[in-house]
């Protein structure tokens, strides 16, 4: 018998369907999972069970109705647990992005993408554990205390959505919402063994999700497979009117083909990818994994990224750039934490300087002098058109070929502490996921192989604007034939 927390989200939703299981029961089977492995992991900030067990009530009592009325059809996801990164807001539950300066903030409204979940059936048991306003490779950035892998509980999970990511490897959630400013969804499902889609930029609504680089974020989703990816992207995905970033395409269907058959499709390997620095056993099972892409029918071809290289200055220039204007409307006065004092810019310091933690003021500092007068052109301006350069790269590449594969992160899992004292370490983590962003193309995680230590590797799929589902068929074709994905961390 498959216990209830091994359910994927596909699983879950056939025994809901079929009546072998009800949403309570799955719920509270969750909630009991957190509760067992939750002092070890620390992957959630805030825990919601009455309201998620309120939710499953209703959800079990509208398919009991339901049955009455077998013509009507039921919301596609209606009765399924999963996880909110804390820095998607959801009406009601505080929502703090990892920070001290948002400790009670409790918004009165939810993000588009959380709501289309919620419209969609889901249950949500809490909000996880994020890296401080989403800046960090670790989750040890968070105010309340770093996330632990679940593999191997004295190395991170990765971040900024790691906790995210280790809720869902851990059988927490079946599934998990995360966000991708520069890796943040593929870096951890990468060191955490699942899968995670960062979306195309404005295929997925931002509005509710607290903004870091508004010309990068983009909301994504975890699972134990793509397909159950694929699902939830589906269900979030389109334009919204409350964000004027986000663009009217239509988001057809994903169907992933019963048989693994990759005839036709050209997967590019960018050289630029493959450097010194890159952990061998990570090498080797990219390597692997594209040999299996071969072996279903891909053709596979060498591709040239040359800019690649800037792509972690340029980064470290827009995404602090944006930060610091939008970290600015926390002064103290609307919301969040006030440091009382009798002058009205020592209040705004006091604020400042207590209620951000230390990467978060690294980045304001940088974001603030590269967009200080005289310094504008020479590092803002220059990085933007840098930016363009590398998004070039990606449409030339993809005149060529349909996808790009390459490894997610130059190493697998590092252990808590290793980076913090090396902030350029810390960046480098990032190194193959900052272009996607940077290029406004999707990007799509999944395990490929495990180290000499058991720790995952993951590849990473790259591909043009709005194909996403090109993305979820080849990822879907190569968990056909491999069993990476069905791998269960050595705590469970």
């Amino acid at each position: 018998m498959t216990a209830l927390t091994d359910l994927t989200v596909h699983q879950a939703l056939e025994a809901l369907a079929q009546g072998q299981v009800s949403s309570l029961d799955l719920t509270r089977a969750c909630l009991a999972q957190i509760e067992r492995l939750e002092p070890v992991l620390h992957a959630f900030i805030t825990l919601t069970p009455e309201r998620a067990l309120a939710q499953a009530e209703a959800a079990d009592a509208r398919r009991a109705a339901a049955r009455h009325h077998p013509d009507e059809p039921l919301p596609p996801l209606l009765g399924l647990p999963i996880a909110v990164k804390d820095i998607l807001a959801l009406e009601g539950v505080r929502c703090t992005c990892g920070s001290r300066i948002l400790e009670t903030f409790v918004p009165p409204y939810t993000a588009t993408a959380v709501q289309r979940l919620l419209d969609a059936g889901v249950v949500v048991v809490g909000k996880t554990n994020t890296d401080e306003f989403a800046m960090g490779s670790s989750t040890e950035n968070s105010a309340y205390g770093p996330t632990r892998n679940p593999w191997d509980t004295e190395r991170v999970p990765g971040g900024s959505s790691g906790g995210s990511a280790a809720a869902v490897a851990a059988r927490m959630v079946p599934a998990a919402l995360g966000t991708d400013t520069g890796g943040s969804v593929r870096q951890p499902a990468s060191f955490c063994g699942v899968s995670g889609i960062k979306p195309t930029y404005g295929r997925v609504s931002r509005y509710g999700l607290v903004a870091y680089g508004s010309s990068l974020d983009t909301a994504g989703a975890f699972a134990r497979n793509v397909a159950d990816v694929a699902l939830l992207f589906h269900l979030m995905a389109g334009h919204d009117p409350l964000d004027s970033t986000t663009l009217d395409v239509p988001v057809p269907p994903i169907e992933l083909p019963a048989e693994p058959d990759l005839r036709g499709l050209r997967v590019g390997v960018p050289r630029e990818y493959f450097i010194g620095g890159l952990q061998p056993e990570v090498e080797q099972a990219v390597r692997q994994a594209i040999a299996v892409l071969e072996a279903l029918g891909a053709s596979v071809h060498e591709v040239s990224l040359p800019h690649t290289e800037y792509a972690l200055p340029v980064y470290y220039l827009i995404a602090p750039a944006e930060a610091s204007a939008n970290l600015a409307r926390y002064d103290g006065v609307r919301y969040g934490l006030r440091v009382e004092s009798d002058a009205l810019w020592e209040m705004f310091r006091r604020t400042r300087g207590q209620g951000f933690g230390a990467e978060v003021k690294r980045r304001i500092m940088l974001g603030t002098y590269a967009l200080s007068a005289g310094y504008y052109e020479a590092y803002y301006g220059q990085a933007q058109k840098v930016r363009t350069l590398i998004k070039r790269d990606f449409e030339v590449a993809f005149e060529q070929v349909d996808v790009i594969a390459a490894p997610v992160a130059p190493t697998t899992a590092f252990r808590l502490g290793e980076h913090t004292e090396d902030p350029l370490a810390m960046y480098l983590e990032d190194v193959f996921t900052l272009p996607t962003n940077l290029a406004g193309v999707p990007g799509l995680a999944f395990p490929v192989g495990l180290d000499g230590r058991g720790l995952p590797i993951g590849m990473q799929l790259m591909g043009p604007h709005f194909r996403e589902e090109v993305l979820f068929r080849v990822a879907h074709a190569y968990q056909q034939v491999t069993d990476w994905h069905l791998r269960k961390p050595p705590l469970l």
